[in-house]
């Protein structure tokens, strides 16, 4: 696996030949005990990753390291992987836990879940949030960011992965119908009642 470390240190000019294949081929031959099929994975999948981890460590070079964590754990738990979900969602997972065990052994408070300023949906919770640049403003950020973080994280998994996907990730509905392997519909009701679910928690501190 050092050509693991090697690749998510060094910019990728071109991905090696074979590189096309279906994550689930890939992941099969990994299963198989072919170790360049995982590199051929994290070559994909390297970039994405790292923009994830650095909106919960925004160090660089943390962000670096718990990035090859997780590769490093979903390569090692590789054998356990059955296709029940796309071969992304259950790295984004892997690597979503690395990045928060990373924070709690730092001590760190996790990084802000960011509100789209482009969705109408989010629309009256940005204006409400406006106006928070006074001590009593920022406290009252801090207690809602604090909600958000909890709301997000007692969802159940389905629409807790559907949301971060559409705001951490920001894919679009398409996109996150496809790593989630069900219809864009289905994606569009998990989106809307998880934001139900986070406007209950923080509509008190509006």
């Amino acid at each position: 696996m050092g050509s693991t470390e090697k690749h998510l240190t060094e910019p990728v000019a071109r991905q090696p030949a074979g590189s096309g294949a279906s994550d689930l081929a890939l992941i099969k031959r990994v299963q198989q005990g072919d170790k360049s099929a995982f590199d051929l994975l994290v070559i994909k999948y390297q970039h994405k990753i790292l923009k994830l981890i650095m909106r919960y460590v925004r160090d660089s070079s943390e962000a670096m390291d718990v990035a090859q964590e997780a590769f490093l754990k979903a390569y090692r738990a590789a054998p356990s992987f059955r296709g029940d979900s796309a071969f992304y969602t259950w790295l984004y997972r892997i690597a979503i836990n690395t990045a928060k065990n990373h924070l709690v052994a730092a001590s760190r408070r996790p990084a802000h879940y960011n509100l789209d300023t482009q969705d109408p949906e989010q629309a009256e919770v940005l204006t409400d949030l406006r106006d928070l640049d006074t001590p009593e403003g920022l406290a009252q950020s801090e207690e809602i960011r604090e909600a958000v973080n909890r709301a997000i994280r007692e969802l159940p998994e389905e629409l807790r992965t559907a949301i971060l996907l559409r705001e951490i990730e920001g894919m679009s509905y398409e996109e996150i119908a496809q790593t989630m392997e069900c219809p864009v519909g289905t994606v569009r009701s998990r989106i809307f009642r998880a934001r139900e679910a986070i406007d209950r928690e923080i509509a008190p501190l509006l």
